[in-house]
């Protein structure tokens, strides 16, 4: 699993050692077109690496379908509330397509991030710019559903 994560551009210049920690975290899984991977105030006790398929995030909007904010793809993260509690899923994350995944244990991952802070901070690193993108996309979202009156 190492080598396969070793691979992933979000790990790339990843120390070797920090790796191996998330290797020992980490399973391969697989959804269905349609499946859910995350449902909006789950537990979000696990992350996802995205190996094949499309992934929609989600906002539920009573009376209406729901309000697709952005579509993830190969090379991209499912899976962002694992690191901050009240560690619950913010957003559906629904598969487009037959998805091949990495899941990430999210409570082993986290305990390893406390017990070594330099591994906390280089998920942090990796994280926050993707917690500061899933802002941007749900921002132009809400300019895009009011803007149509």
């Amino acid at each position: 699993m190492d080598q396969i994560l070793a691979k992933q551009a979000f790990f790339a210049d990843f120390p070797a050692a920090f790796a191996d920690l998330i290797a020992g975290c980490a399973s391969n899984c697989h959804f269905k077109a349609g499946e859910y991977l995350l449902r909006e105030g789950d537990p979000a006790d696990r992350f996802f690496l995205l190996r094949e398929g499309k992934v929609a995030l989600e906002i539920a909007a009573p009376a209406r379908a729901p309000v697709v904010l952005t579509t993830l793809k190969e090379g991209q993260i499912v899976g962002v509330s694992w690191l901050t509690a009240p560690y619950r899923a913010e957003f559906d994350a629904r598969a487009m397509e037959p998805v091949r995944a990495i899941a990430i244990d999210a409570k082993c991952l986290r305990g390893k991030c406390e017990a070594d802070h330099h591994l906390g901070y280089e998920m942090m690193k990796r994280f926050l710019p993707l917690v500061v993108e899933r802002l941007h996309a749900t921002r132009m979202q809400i300019l895009d559903v009011y803007g149509q009156r």
